[in-house]
């Protein structure tokens, strides 16, 4: 059977449908003994690592509680356990976990230098796959069409490699998109929807590095489709679409029009396609997703973080009644929480994954920080994510925040916040979600349109405070005045987010905001600017915080190879 047949033949997805709607109820029903399954994590892992070289280092085969276990290992990130783990990737064994691991997953990290994140048989089956399968429910369940045929989805994150990247010892390093998990980890059911489309592994010749390329023939493979679904996980992915297809749009038709790919004989030419696209075209005076798909169901992302700036503004490109459907609170290290329902942004914990902590997100972290449990949490407020599984990570921080939205069968369900990175010119602490949330008070405040936002601390002058220049993309233009009510906003609802900020401008260490208006498009070509160096799109994510100045001119349009303005 083809590979493309799996998706549709009646057995496959019957046990498909099966298996997520079974993986969900299973941590539904988790949830009613949440405190049992966190002893019993901890328990687990604790015991099956307990002859590693790490394990004995911190006595675990004496640790009987959380308490016990708080005393006996610090506080990790990655850069305390690189060493163990590069001792790993060069083929050493029994150091963090039990079994060796079957591959390392790249992951770019606050700073863009790749991890290797240790991946084993044990963390897939007892820690990955249970919220993996689950994740999906709520597209499966309310939206079952987009399985109907295997072209129905365009999932932009998926981007196997058949020659990995692979460390000393010879397993593969690349992202967790790129690996087959069914053949490497005896999962047949594991593939995505959107993996078996025509696009799912390219038909022509092309560049591993060159992503552009790649995400333009996908495309112009899709427009011939009648997509349902678009599943992105990053959403700076997913916003680019509509700019793709404006920026791409001659290409498209031609190639549509004369039956090639990428100047490549493909398929059979389409001038009837071609032309109803054209007349699209002419006719809204701009080119759309929703035109161009017009039975489009359902968005798969991160809605939250710099994504909930523009949520609205772009299921509006993808048609009326979109639904936007929120992906897993999790990283390439692991999962924290699952939308288990409808909600809009929120997942419950995964109380059967990972011993959790969490840390007040105004607090630095330190090895010895005292944490929290999850019982101990507080609706409406943000969390440091500290977590330790069966995969050889033990209490490690991510550097993730978390919100917890509310709770669900007495169990937190959180939302991602932003990363926990700070900016911290003069003591003002500032952090993603701080921004973020000042910026959608602002834009409410004045009625105006913000469809992304980045900022930086100006160099200081002789004598002078330094302040925050912020560029915000927008649809519309602003007047003078208009611009300077955003930053005045902009600058209070700050201090009202941040009180460290708040007591810096009090005390004139930190001058008021300053914003520069660009226009709609220059994150999504500064995006573009990015890929085009080699870069995996699902890596190229928002970014709040740009202290490099040669990537701030770039996205500002100051740089004459961005080919960008202000407005």
């Amino acid at each position: 059977m083809k590979s493309a047949d799996l998706w549709t033949d009646p057995a496959r997805m019957r046990s498909y449908r099966e298996r997520v709607l079974g993986e969900r109820e299973s941590l539904g029903a988790a949830l009613a003994d949440a405190d049992g399954h966190q002893r019993r994590v901890l328990t687990e892992l604790l015991e099956y690592n307990a002859d590693t070289e790490y394990g004995r280092a911190h006595s675990f085969g004496a640790i009987r509680s959380l308490d016990d276990f708080r005393k006996a290992v610090p506080i990790n990130d990655y850069t305390a356990l690189a060493p163990w783990i590069e001792r790993m990737a060069a083929g050493e064994s029994n150091l963090l976990s039990a079994d060796d691991p079957a591959v390392y997953f790249t992951s770019s990290g606050t700073t863009g230098a790749h991890k290797k994140i240790p991946v084993t048989a044990g963390f897939m089956r007892r820690t990955f796959f249970p919220f993996y399968y689950a994740a999906w429910a709520p597209l499966i369940e309310h939206f079952p069409d987009v399985l109907d045929r295997p072209d129905a989805v365009l999932n932009l994150k998926h981007d196997p490699r058949p020659a990995p990247p692979t460390t000393t010892s010879g397993r593969p390093h690349v992202g967790a998109s790129q690996v087959d998990l069914g053949t490497r980890f005896g999962e047949p059911l594991s593939a995505e929807p959107g993996t078996f489309a025509s696009w799912g592994t390219l038909p022509v010749p092309v560049e591993e590095n060159d992503h552009l390329e790649k995400t333009y023939l996908r495309l112009r493979l899709a427009v011939e489709s009648d997509v349902r679904c678009v599943i992105g996980i990053n959403p700076a992915m997913v916003a680019a679409l509509p700019y793709q297809l404006n920026l791409w749009w001659p290409r498209l038709v031609k190639e549509i029009r004369d039956g090639t790919l990428g100047g490549v004989p493909y398929g059979r030419p389409n001038p009837e396609r071609a032309a109803t696209l054209e007349r699209l075209a002419d006719h809204f005076g701009t080119v759309r997703p929703a035109h161009v798909w017009p039975h489009m169901r359902a968005l798969f992302f991160w809605t939250t973080g710099m994504a909930s700036l523009y949520l609205e503004r772009l299921r509006e490109e993808f048609g009326p009644g979109v639904a936007a459907l929120p992906a897993p609170v999790a990283a390439s290290e692991g999962p924290v929480g699952v939308a288990l329902d409808r909600h809009g942004s929120a997942g419950s914990l995964v109380v059967t994954a990972s011993a959790y902590e969490f840390l007040d997100a105004e607090s630095d972290i330190s090895p010895d920080s005292s944490t929290l449990t999850m019982n101990e949490l507080e609706p409406g407020r943000d969390y440091h994510v500290i977590y330790s599984h069966i995969g050889g990570l033990y209490r490690y921080a991510v550097g993730d925040v978390v919100r917890v939205v509310d709770r669900v069968g007495g169990v937190p369900r959180v939302e991602y916040a932003g990363r926990s990175t700070r900016s911290d010119a003069v003591g003002e602490r500032l952090r993603d979600a701080h921004v973020i949330r000042a910026l959608a008070e602002a834009a409410q405040a004045t009625g105006l349109d913000v469809r992304n936002a980045a900022c930086r601390v100006t160099d200081r002058p002789e004598g002078a405070a330094p302040h925050y220049e912020f560029a915000v993309a927008a649809r519309d233009k602003w007047s003078e005045q208009e611009t300077d009510r955003f930053a005045s906003e902009l600058d209070t609802a700050i201090g009202r987010q941040a009180a460290a900020y708040r007591t810096a401008r009090s005390a004139g260490r930190l001058d008021p905001v300053a914003v520069r208006r660009l226009d709609g498009d220059a994150f999504l070509r500064d995006w573009h600017a990015s890929v085009a160096t080699g870069i995996r799109p699902t890596q190229v994510k928002d970014r709040l915080f740009r202290q490099d100045h040669t990537l701030w001119e770039r996205l500002t349009g100051t740089d004459p190879v961005s080919g960008g303005g202000r407005a």
